[in-house]
């Protein structure tokens, strides 16, 4: 209080003093900016005042001022004023934009008074300052992007341009800032929702205010914003499933727990708080079989289930939040009911078509049944079947109707009454099961064809046998009786190369024997087929054929045809092998072929040699002749050898052929086409021993039967072997070659590779079943298989590897 009343005094004094000395008064004016040095200078008055320095300290100039402080005083040597105070505007002169300190120069004799106003200059010496260290906002999260909210102003005590002149915001991608200028009323700033909050992502936004002055360096101060957003009840709540999947058994007690829901609200307090319930929809209200808690969402058993009335429960469930305006959710659930097997199969025979013909098809409908069962599941699938040993059964028409059906044959002369007994079954465990007893009358029809013992009948007959032989007798059965059991045999015919069947076979309509209209040759005819028919007497007539199939068995009637290019009948072929030839060097190959077949047509090839010559060796199969041996000294320089190929028929017939082997000194020599032949040496094995015997053997059979025959010829003069005559062989410059006799022929065709081919020598085209199998082996070996029905060779399939 003391320093107010003291500058109100000074003020008093200095205005009497311009009262009485008002002519003498002027004003000075200086600057001076705050915070500077004492002692700095401000201005010199004696200067201003056009005084003289002398004169100061004379006239007694003083600075006096209505201030606590003396911020000011003169230097009576220099007329200089100067700061005597440290001066701060923000405390000298607060919340104003100008600042002056007024004070007075007094002089004496004579008495003047000069008014002096040094305007104090701002600098830049406070920072901007915030009242409080952090500004809390709360913000809901239902708030539309756009929305302002005022913020706290930081203050300067600075002025003008060094007041506060801007604000920044931390970097943030929910909110802006919009700073407003007042001009003379400072500058403010409020905070722009630029992006909608969601208090589930981030529900505390930490900002950063700063406030920055205009003075030059720019001073700042900062402002934590905490931005707490609250919730708003912005979300529903959320089932774990769109759909939840429950299975029940029928017989489950009250109480029992179905399942358990879960749904979750990303809101918080009661916004979050999750309540369960029924949706009712229709007449169908859940909560009479179900129960369901409000606060867990577990359902369980309240009403009993009944499978066959409702196998299946479809429920709406509702999760509602507890927020100011609630939010709900919905989900499906399906209940499954497990079904019980309490229910056995019910049968039902809908319609009986009784009695039934026995010579009704298979498939034929006898009665319709329908199987059902109120249970479902595998409780529900049913089986129905018919039960013991009976020519019908059961056909599935669809789901659990059945047709019961022919399902074999039906013979009224054996079973004129079947009682057919089905038997239902379901899947349940145990499983439950009825039956249903139908009896099913047959009545007679002519239902029987005739049968025969086998479906093909296979006759071998030999060529040349004589005309009007039985050779075989056909028998064929009807199982019916009087009339229906009588048969007729027909031929029916299937011309056989164009020849009429009825021209070489006859049929007894009676007892079915099949008589030979004709003498059969091999050579022509090797076999052919034809059907029988039997018939019998029913009324429509019921008949059934049988194939017949006949086959001509060969007879060795045909000798052995040498093929080219040694075929020439009594030229003698020449062949060349060089002096330096190794053991089992070839030398060449002779081929034959023979129009019969079988053990007819099966060759062997021998090498009849001059005396002491055991040079070369001959194949028995493959009638390849090789050397034995390496060339000696002592031998000839030619060897004429003598090839015999034999069939094995009964008896034996052959051929010859000639070769003249010439031994040369250089192999450069020899032009033949066989050279480039690999040497194959032939072991001599067990089963060519076995060969060799067998060829023995049969040679001597031959020798014995051609005697034999010679003498038998010799004798008769009938001319019945005139048929045997000497076969006829054509060569073709195509190198294929004809085999005749009489008005039979063969054409041969053979690869020009003549080293190695093999040919099928007229096989059996059917071959029986108890035939006789003859493989070669390569070389010179060969087994045989044979089976036979009877003492004679009834069918002959060989193969030759040459």
């Amino acid at each position: 209080m003391g320093a107010p009343r003291l500058e109100e005094f000074v003020w008093i004094q200095i205005i009497a003093l311009l009262c009485l000395c008002d002519s003498s008064a002027s004003q000075l004016s200086y600057s001076v900016s705050e915070e500077v040095n004492k002692g700095t200078a401000v201005g010199n008055i004696a200067k201003d005042l056009n005084l003289n320095v002398q004169d100061l300290e004379t006239r007694g100039l003083r600075v006096v001022s209505g201030y606590s402080k003396k911020y000011f005083d003169m230097d009576l040597q220099t007329g200089n004023l100067f700061v005597d105070e440290r001066i701060d505007r923000e405390e000298l002169c607060p919340n104003t934009a100008q600042c002056s300190v007024r004070i007075q120069a007094v002089l004496s004799d004579p008495m003047n008074v000069h008014r002096i106003d040094v305007n104090v200059l701002d600098i830049n010496d406070n920072s901007p300052v915030f009242t409080e260290q952090t500004h809390t906002l709360e913000i809901s999260e239902s708030m539309t992007p756009g929305e302002r909210y005022l913020l706290p102003i930081a203050e300067d005590a600075d002025t003008g341009t060094n007041s506060v002149k801007t604000y920044k915001l931390s970097q943030n991608e929910y909110f802006s800032l919009d700073v407003q200028s007042g001009g003379e009323h400072g500058v403010s700033a409020e905070l722009v929702l630029q992006k909608a909050l969601d208090r589930e992502k981030l529900p505390v936004i930490t900002l950063m205010l700063t406030a920055v002055d205009g003075g030059k360096p720019a001073r700042a101060g900062t402002l934590q914003i905490n931005v707490k957003v609250n919730d708003a009840n912005d979300n529903s709540p959320v089932f774990s499933k769109s759909l939840y999947k429950a299975r029940v058994s029928e017989d489950a007690a009250p109480g029992s727990v179905v399942i358990k829901l879960n749904a979750t609200d990303l809101d918080e307090g009661m916004n979050s708080k999750i309540l369960y319930s029924f949706v009712k929809r229709g007449n169908i209200d859940p909560l009479n079989i179900f129960d369901i808690n409000s606060e867990t969402g577990e359902i369980t058993v309240k009403g009993s289930l009944d499978y066959e009335d409702t196998p299946a429960y479809e429920v709406r469930v509702q999760a509602k939040d507890q927020g100011p305006v609630p939010r709900s959710a919905y989900s499906k659930l399906l209940v499954e009911v497990i079904d019980v097997n309490d229910n056995a199969p019910e049968i039902t025979v809908t319609s009986l078509m009784t009695p039934v013909k026995e010579d009704a098809e298979l498939g034929t409908i006898v009665a319709l049944v329908t199987v059902s069962d109120e249970d479902g599941g595998n409780n529900g699938v049913t089986s129905c079947k018919v039960v013991g040993s009976v020519p019908f059964r059961l056909k599935l028409n669809y789901k659990n109707d059945y047709s019961l059906v022919v399902d074999g044959p039906l013979d009224r002369e054996n079973t004129s009454l079947y009682n057919v007994t089905m038997t239902a079954t379901d899947g349940g465990s145990p499983p439950l099961s009825s039956r249903r007893i139908i009896t099913v009358h047959v009545s007679d029809v002519n239902d029987n064809a005739p049968r025969f013992m086998e479906p093909v009948i296979s006759i071998y007959v030999k060529e040349n046998s004589p005309t009007g032989s039985t050779i075989y007798t056909i028998n064929a059965f009807d199982p019916d009786l009087d009339s229906n059991a009588k048969l007729t045999y027909t031929l029916l015919d299937s011309n056989p190369r164009n020849i009429p069947v009825s021209s070489a076979i006859n049929i007894n309509s009676e007892t079915g024997d099949l008589v030979s209209l004709q003498s059969f040759n091999y050579e022509e005819l090797k076999t052919f087929r034809f059907q029988v028919q039997a018939t019998d007497s029913g009324v429509p007539p019921l008949s059934s054929n049988v194939t017949v199939n006949v086959f001509i068995l060969d007879e060795n009637d045909n000798s052995p045809a040498i093929l080219p290019p040694y075929s020439e009948y009594g030229s003698v072929n020449s062949e060349s092998v060089p002096y330096s030839a190794e053991a089992g060097y070839f030398v060449a190959k002779i081929r034959a072929v023979d129009a019969d077949s079988g053990y007819n047509a099966l060759l062997s090839y021998h090498l009849s040699e001059p005396k002491g010559n055991n040079l070369f060796r001959i194949g028995t199969s493959t009638g390849e002749i090789r050397t034995k041996r390496r060339m000696s000294d002592n031998d000839l320089k030619t060897h004429p050898l003598l090839v015999l190929v034999s069939d094995n028929g009964e008896a034996p017939l052959s051929a010859t052929v000639s070769i003249e082997v010439v031994v040369l000194e250089s192999s450069a020599d020899i032009q033949t086409q066989f050279r480039h032949v690999p040497i194959k040496d032939d072991s001599f094995s067990d089963l060519n021993l076995y060969l060799l015997v067998a060829i023995v053997s049969v040679s001597v059979i031959f020798l014995l039967s051609l005697i034999t025959l010679i003498a038998v010829r010799c004798h008769r003069t009938d001319g019945a072997f005139s048929r045997y005559s000497a076969p006829m062989i054509t060569t073709h410059p195509d190198g294929s070659w004809s085999y005749s006799k009489s008005t039979q022929q063969y054409d041969v065709c053979f690869s020009s590779d003549t080293l190695k081919s093999d040919v099928v020598v007229f096989p059996a085209p059917f071959p029986p079943v108890d035939a006789e199998l003859i493989s070669i082996n390569g070389g010179d070996t060969f087994t045989r298989t044979q089976t036979l029905p009877t003492k004679e060779k009834v069918g002959f399939k060989f193969a030759v590897s040459m």
